[in-house]
């Protein structure tokens, strides 16, 4: 413990040491930034301020949304800032907040895309007990369990990361701070607590990545019986959650399943899930529902001050503004 004391502040490499593509990278992140800012919280917005919000699907979105938002903020704002800076400096406190409140809100997202994918089988393969199975209480449940879940699990990491004698060099090969990338820096054999971060953060993944296979395929198996305009509904609610879920976990396994090592190609699968991940996630979720551009498209009219068309004319309400 008296080792880790002689790092008091690392050095982040980021992702590139020429200034012409640190410029552009800037540019590129803050547009994204921006795009997170506002997509997650028109879609936050716009599900809390109508009648979604009572249904179980759109509850899990909501916060979802919100779980994005906080986790890319613990990465991106620091980025974008560091991307315009000489030196990349973060002190030893805010690198060990940063790796606990991003893994924190990682495996809050994590296990409610696990809820959401429970929400749809019970919808799809049980849709007489729907409304009995999703109560509000089991709702509020999932979320409290997605809450505790991810706490335990970034208290794992937390844990790891900070009884380790840390003795230099103080230079971390990435953009954030995460346990693999401090791994390099610590001053004793690290194989055993690298196995600890693959049961902790891989096995976890992958078991859960795997069982959000197995259920889409379940549901998907289910609605081959259905009427076409019922399954062509199924298959697209379905196939936005299947490709927020592979977009997020794809990259994610390749980090953290393997042993305790680091490879340049990095930081640039883990631009996927703390970046564009976030970014794509209201459009996924938004372009083929309906209920979710209606939302919007409601939303967006009350704040300009223009009465939706069912307003307008009630005798005629499928159509917004």
């Amino acid at each position: 413990m008296e080792n880790r004391n002689n790092i008091t502040e690392f050095i982040l490499l980021g992702l590139s040491q020429k200034k012409e593509i640190e410029v552009l990278c800037f540019l590129l992140f803050l547009l994204c930034y921006i795009a997170i800012l506002m997509g997650n919280l028109l879609v936050m917005i716009s599900i809390i301020c109508s009648q979604l919000i009572n249904h179980p699907m759109y509850f899990f979105l909501s916060f979802l949304s919100l779980a994005d938002l906080c986790y890319t903020s613990t990465v991106t704002p620091k980025l974008i800032i560091d991307l315009l800076s000489e030196k990349k400096v973060i002190s030893y406190n805010g690198c060990m907040t940063q790796l606990f409140t991003m893994h924190f809100f990682g495996g809050i997202e994590v296990f409610i895309l696990t809820g959401m994918a429970y929400d749809r089988y019970v919808a799809i393969c049980k849709p007489l007990h729907y409304t009995l199975i999703m109560s509000r209480w089991k709702c509020d449940a999932i979320l409290a369990a997605s809450c505790i879940g991810g706490f335990l699990h970034s208290f794992g990491q937390f844990l790891l990361a900070i009884v380790l004698p840390y003795c230099g060099p103080n230079e971390i090969d990435h953009f954030f701070c995460d346990v693999y990338p401090l791994l390099k820096l610590v001053c004793k054999d690290t194989s055993r607590i690298g196995l600890l971060v693959v049961a902790n953060s891989g096995l976890m993944g992958l078991v859960t990545f795997v069982v959000l296979l197995v259920s889409y395929a379940v549901i998907l198996y289910t609605i081959r019986s259905y009427p076409a305009e019922n399954r062509h509904k199924a298959l697209s609610t379905c196939s936005s959650h299947i490709t927020v879920v592979v977009l997020f976990f794809a990259p994610l396994l390749f980090i953290y399943i393997r042993p305790a090592t680091t490879l340049p190609e990095d930081k640039v699968f883990a631009l996927f899930y703390t970046v564009f991940a976030p970014m794509l996630n209201p459009l996924i979720y938004t372009l083929r529902n309906m209920e979710m551009k209606n939302a919007i498209r409601k939303f967006w009219c009350h704040v300009m001050g223009v009465r939706t068309y069912t307003e307008r004319h009630p005798y005629f309400p499928h159509r917004a503004c």
